[in-house]
């Protein structure tokens, strides 16, 4: 017998003949004698219409407004565990609703983007020992004030990952509606190959630099704790992509994927004073604003007096960016914002051993006629920055270069 976590995202409980098939994976997972808890997001578009409700009623301006946001945004979830556990009774399987409080999950104050503190399994644990599905709800849990706080977008990833790791589950599998993790993105790169194991290292390299599969914070803790997951459909009954330890990957290439991001807006501050401490002049002010910069790149003149300092942030944050560095005390001439850029990324941890490969990317995206705006780099990937109009082309060619196309068939 296998303690499993299942987690169901939006989609796959978009609606009620949705909900009756993930209540047929629970059953599968049940009739095999497994103890099984499932974690449920909100039914597809829910939580956006309930934030257009709290955004039509109040501007989130104090600390006590946050606090019923989270109220109003966790009832989602409430729905759809309350659901799921209604069918599965109605089916023979002893199950029953809990949430985020009832167990309770512990979280910190910082409503509508809380991190998970701890999460108390003993009452979770007798029920499955009774031999009960518990339907828990994601995205949720409760501060040490008493109150519900949400956390934010990916956040059933993380509530999946965070109760496999409090129960000590055989596996967390994470259903969503692509069947595993690719190389690349399917839909612009026909000949992408599924993964069957993939690194927790590698996995978090490709969340963060743009892979929608899964959310940053549910990898790190599966890395940290060691959990084991299995990214899979909810539309088909395949097995899926299992995140491992490096050194369970026995495939290993030295490429393992290529990510990108349409979400990145370009800022350069041209000719700014070029004397000690410019960057903590020019970066503070954007920590500030709580700005995230990505890539940065920095040119100085010929004579060492002045500096061009090209960055990235998000597209959301670009107006808000504009308006700290206006308002800075910096001497620059001119600022200049383009979100016509896309960046793209070669990840694997073959770098770490091996020569050529950033040579190898820069030579394939030239041989295309594609510039390079700006470059960064890490222990286990490359990142450029390009024209967005490129995107496509980038991807199908680096894709091609490093031996990532899965074989033609006969």
């Amino acid at each position: 017998m296998a303690l499993i976590v299942q987690k169901f995202g939006g989609t796959s409980v978009a609606d009620i003949e949705r909900i009756c098939n993930v209540a047929q994976k629970v059953k599968k997972e049940h009739d095999a004698g497994n103890q099984v808890a499932v974690v449920l997001s909100a039914m597809s578009g829910t939580t956006d219409r309930l934030v257009g409700w709290c955004d039509a009623v109040s501007d989130l301006s104090s600390p006590e407004s946050c606090a019923e946001y989270d109220t109003v945004l966790s009832s989602g979830e409430q729905i759809t565990v309350g659901l799921l556990a209604l069918k599965l009774q109605s089916m023979g399987i002893t199950a029953r609703s809990w949430m985020g409080w009832q167990l309770p999950i512990l979280t910190d104050s910082a409503h509508s983007k809380a991190r998970i503190e701890s999460i108390e399994s003993e009452i979770i644990k007798a029920s499955l020992e009774r031999g009960e599905v518990a339907v828990v709800p994601g995205f949720q849990g409760i501060t040490s004030e008493g109150r519900i706080a949400t956390l934010g977008r990916g956040g059933s990833d993380t509530s999946a990952v965070a109760l496999a790791a409090a129960l000590q589950a055989d596996r967390c599998d994470i259903y969503t509606d692509v069947d595993g993790v690719y190389t690349t993105d399917p839909r612009i790169v026909p000949n992408a190959r599924k993964l069957n194991k993939i690194g927790y290292e590698e996995t978090l390299e490709m969340a963060s630099l743009g892979a929608k599969v899964l959310h940053t914070r549910s990898v790190e803790l599966a890395m940290k704790n060691g959990v084991s997951v299995q990214v899979r459909s909810s539309f088909s009954d395949e097995p899926g992509t299992l995140l491992v330890e490096e050194e369970e990957v026995v495939e290993r290439r030295l490429i393992t994927g290529i990510a990108y991001s349409r979400n990145d807006a370009q800022v350069t501050l041209m000719k700014v004073e070029n004397t000690p401490g410019v960057a903590a002049q020019v970066f503070g002010p954007l920590a500030a604003a709580n700005i995230n910069i990505d890539m940065i790149v920095q040119n100085v003149s010929e004579d060492g007096t002045l500096t061009d300092l090209t960055f990235t942030v998000a597209k959301t944050e670009i107006e808000q960016a504009k308006d700290a560095l206006n308002n800075a005390d910096i001497n620059f001439k001119s600022l200049i914002t383009s979100e016509n850029v896309a960046k793209v990324s070669v990840i694997g941890v073959g770098m770490r051993s091996h020569t050529g490969l950033a040579q190898k990317m820069f030579k394939t995206l030239a041989d295309k006629g594609i510039n390079i705006l700006v470059i960064s780099t890490s222990e286990i990937k490359i990142s450029v920055l390009i024209d967005a109009e490129y995107l496509e082309l980038a991807l199908r060619a680096l894709h091609t270069a490093y031996d990532l196309d899965a074989p033609k068939e006969d």
